[in-house]
């Protein structure tokens, strides 16, 4: 060995104590097309460490799976269907080797390497993980060790593709109505019918979808009117569908006796925290819909599904009202067109609305406060409501009675 030429020690010999990642906000939920992510990559030796290059990859992308059931014993194997769709993958060195040496030297402790890159300003599928497939963004390092296994660390990251309830498509009511008749043969009784409607389609999480249904029972059956949030996951792999299908929230009414009605005049179902929809996702799509629908005793029962959305924007209530507020404001208010003058009028004198014996007895000589009693014969309480209505003073442009400080006033004079 040359002199002065280091040599790396033992690669067994020489341990990582700590090899993680961190994001810069780390209070941050999730991440949306465009966004800069940004963070460290920790690292602690436990002793001089040789490395030839630390790299960061990220990395996004859908990705669905799934098999048949199982064939019988000695048949062939059930087939296995798989597909991936890719949206992000940005890779970046945060330390290298220079070109003339296989590895460079970190030194005992704590080392950070930061980095940062921005999503893509496309649009991003939704994160998300379910029966058959998931939504999934993430980042990884690398540390590459002459004569040692690569270290690797990964980090998961949520990324949220927005939806707007606001916009009109998602304002629009939605209603449908169905019908059913029970019985068989000639042994059939009336039938029962049900319609129902939500004032809009677009919702977030946590917000309160109101229903309006009506139920009328014309048969002879005890029914129970119900509803229900329902989410059906579909995927899509090599021209196969795989379907799943489960209820996130629910309610119920009361019974309907035989020749009965009931009616559901704004009745509440929350939403749940769940995931957004992902309509724009290629090999997996997650749709909700509100069921409102009838369980009938020995019948299958009467169903009406009706779709919505659930968003990131929330519904702004005055936002998305205000044209038709400002609308029926006007229609209102225009009956002031017609009645006021295009002039207005001046206000009537005082003189014409005060008669001449309430303008004589404006200033009275009013007995003492002792000599009251003994005047009207009785207390003076009994009288005190007389004098709540006597007329105001005259009007008048000079004051009758100026104060001392108002007489000072128009006296000075300033020179300069």
């Amino acid at each position: 060995m040359s002199p002065g030429r280091w040599k790396p020690p033992s690669a067994m010999g020489v341990k990582v104590r700590t090899f993680g990642i961190v994001f810069d906000s780390e209070e941050l939920s999730s991440y949306s097309s465009g966004d800069r992510v940004a963070g460290q990559v920790l690292l602690e030796a436990s002793e001089e460490l040789a490395v030839s290059v630390l790299r960061l990859e990220a990395k996004g992308c859908a990705r669905v799976h799934w098999s048949d059931s199982p064939a019988a014993p000695g048949a062939p194997a059930a087939p296995r269907y798989r597909d991936e769709v890719v949206y992000l993958h940005q890779q970046q060195i945060l330390r290298q080797a220079p070109d003339d040496q296989g590895y460079f030297i970190l030194q005992t402790g704590k080392h950070e390497f930061p980095f940062t890159f921005h999503l893509p300003q496309g649009p991003l599928v939704t994160s998300f993980s379910g029966k058959y497939g998931s939504v999934q963004y993430w980042v990884t390092a690398i540390l590459e060790r002459p004569g040692v296994s690569d270290q690797v660390v990964k980090r998961e990251f949520s990324v949220t593709s927005q939806i707007d309830v606001n916009v009109p498509y998602f304002l629009s009511s939605v209603s449908k109505s169905k019908e059913k008749t029970i019985g068989c043969w000639f042994f059939t009784s009336g039938p029962i019918s049900l319609s129902a409607k939500i004032e809009r389609s677009g919702f977030c999480n946590g917000e309160a979808i109101p229903i309006y249904a009506e139920f009328e029972n014309c048969s002879s059956r005890l029914i129970m009117p119900k509803a229900a949030i329902f989410q059906t996951q579909t995927y899509l792999a090599n021209e196969k569908t795989k379907t799943f299908r489960q209820v996130i929230a629910n309610v119920r009414g009361n019974h309907i006796a035989s020749g009965s009605t009931e009616s559901w005049n704004g009745k509440t179902l929350k939403i749940p925290p769940v995931n957004p929809s992902i309509l724009d996702c290629s090999i997996i799509r997650v749709e909700y819909s509100l069921a409102v629908y009838v369980h009938i005793p020995g019948s299958k029962k009467l169903m009406l599904e009706l779709p919505i959305v659930i968003g990131t924007i929330p519904y702004n209530s005055f936002g998305s009202r205000t044209p038709s507020i400002c609308g029926h404001f006007n229609m209102d208010m225009s009956w002031l067109q017609l009645t006021l003058p295009e002039q207005p009028e001046a206000p009537p004198n005082y003189a014409d609305v005060v008669s001449e014996e309430d303008l004589a007895r404006h200033f009275p000589s009013f007995p003492q406060a002792d000599g009251l009693e003994h005047e009207f014969g009785s207390s003076t309480f009994a009288y005190i409501q007389e004098f709540r209505f006597q007329p105001p003073p005259i009007y008048s442009e000079v004051d009758p009675n100026p104060t001392l400080s108002e007489e000072v006033q128009h006296e000075v004079s300033f020179e300069i």
